[in-house]
């Protein structure tokens, strides 16, 4: 412990750029400091991207680090912070550039990951390690550092605010009637479903519970194919927003649905900031670590079984974290699977 109790630091900088999922994990850690150390100036530097959603949020001072301006970008947050100096640093991203950063944050406690998880040679720059403790979720490990410091609560709400003018414009739109969202594209294509199996199950939504399905996605050509492929095969076809949202607007998008479906990826971490269940389809990665916070329940978990084809291991004998990126991983999952999922969710 850190801060022992009554004691707490003036300021404290959070490093924590990217992605969108580990920005909604990191999130609640940042709203239970800002309730038990309300008099602590709190700092955040942030992807820009990253800052589009949660940007607006009260009570932090956001610093944007652009990285596709290069070096121009470390320039301009060195200009920033020069003179400054923090009481405590979070360092909370395990990467090259995210340490380069950290080297432009005068601090006097450099908190980082523990040596056993600090890839990229993290601890070479910090001077402080929260605790190992093995096999545990993202947003867990996160909550690590503030339990570190002296506060063992948690206060599990993300409260990203969302504009009436973005609830208006949407509402020209989206479907009147209750309607589930399909956000079929991970970053990482290999954690992709089928597109035959987005489509079946669209199909299953729209034809058993009378309810449209809305498509939504980043504006990469890749996204966008993979939507207008799904549309096509669709029987009843799906409102596609893949690629016509902001950040913002997508998540208010979420924020109104019934549920959401989804793969390992940023949007179904948004679904758990708005408290919208997440169907989570997982073959490629383990849904013990990677999953939507909340929706445990409503998971389709085949990452056991790829775990024993890839390696011809359990999941308890294979390091922590280790994904199977063969190509037709995710094919292991079966409409039935989700489909059995989907009718629990909704009790029919």
């Amino acid at each position: 412990m850190i801060f022992p109790t009554g004691s707490t630091p003036r300021s404290l900088c959070i490093l924590r750029l990217s992605a969108i999922g580990d920005i909604c994990h990191v999130l609640p850690v940042v709203r239970t400091l800002q309730h038990y150390w309300p008099q602590t100036q709190l700092t955040w530097i942030i992807g820009k991207l990253e800052h589009s959603l949660i940007g607006d949020i009260p009570g932090i001072e956001f610093i944007i680090f652009d990285k596709s301006k290069g070096l121009t970008a470390y320039h301009h947050l060195y200009q920033q912070l020069r003179g400054r100096r923090f009481d405590v640093l979070l360092h909370m991203q395990m990467s090259l550039r995210a340490s380069l950063v950290s080297m432009l944050i005068p601090a006097n406690t450099r908190l980082g990951f523990d040596r056993q998880r600090a890839k990229d040679l993290q601890w070479i720059f910090t001077n402080k390690q929260i605790p190992h403790i093995d096999r545990q979720h993202v947003m867990d490990s996160f909550f690590g550092f503030i339990e570190t410091l002296g506060i063992r609560e948690r206060i599990l709400t993300w409260d990203i605010p969302i504009s009436e003018f973005t609830r208006k414009q949407l509402g020209n739109i989206l479907p009147e009637t209750p309607y589930i969202v399909i956000s079929p594209c991970s970053s990482m294509p290999y954690r992709n479903w089928t597109i035959e199996g987005y489509a079946a199950v669209a199909d299953y939504i729209a034809e058993k519970y009378h309810w449209p399905v809305v498509l939504s996605g980043a504006p990469s050509a890749i996204e966008k194919e993979f939507g207008e492929k799904i549309s096509a095969r669709c029987r009843q076809k799906p409102v596609n927003l893949i690629g016509k949202t902001t950040l913002k607007e997508l998540l208010a998008v979420i924020d109104g649905a019934e549920l959401l479906i989804a793969p390992d990826s940023g949007p179904a971490h948004m679904a758990t900031a708005v408290n919208t269940p997440v169907i989570g389809l997982y073959a490629c990665t383990n849904p013990d670590r990677a999953r939507a916070y909340l929706s445990a329940k409503y998971i389709v978990n085949r990452y056991p079984e790829a775990v024993k084809a890839k390696y011809g291991k359990t999941v308890a004998n294979i390091p922590w974290g280790s994904r199977v990126r063969d190509p037709d991983t995710m094919t292991r999952i079966t409409n039935d699977d989700v489909k059995i999922i989907l009718d629990q969710l909704l009790k029919k």
